[in-house]
């Protein structure tokens, strides 16, 4: 199968999962312990895929600027700058340590 057969596939099966979805009922859905569950997953895979982009390249580990700019994001975070600063903070500590690490 070529690629584009996994890629209809993969949307196959997206749609069926989306609806299904809506054969949930509802009263499964307002219970107090499946929302704070469906809160940490998202956390959870947040958190994991952060961590896979910053510290992977390929099939290895590395320690390079995505490094510092998750460090310099996280600072901002810390002192509750708004969203457009933690990501200009994060692409200028980023920036800077590439300028430093080439020369």
């Amino acid at each position: 199968m070529n690629l584009w057969g996994w890629i209809l596939i993969a949307c196959a099966v997206s749609y069926v999962t989306k609806l299904a979805g809506y054969l949930v009922p509802a009263r499964l859905m307002e219970n107090p312990r499946t929302t704070r569950v469906a809160g940490t997953l998202t956390i959870g895979l947040l958190a994991s895929l952060t961590a896979v982009n910053t510290f992977s390249s390929g099939q290895s580990l590395v320690l390079d600027a995505r490094l510092a700019a998750l460090v310099a994001a996280a600072v901002a975070l810390l002192l509750r700058a708004p969203f457009l600063v933690v990501v200009l903070v994060g692409a200028g500590a980023a920036a800077l340590a590439r300028l430093l690490g080439a020369s």
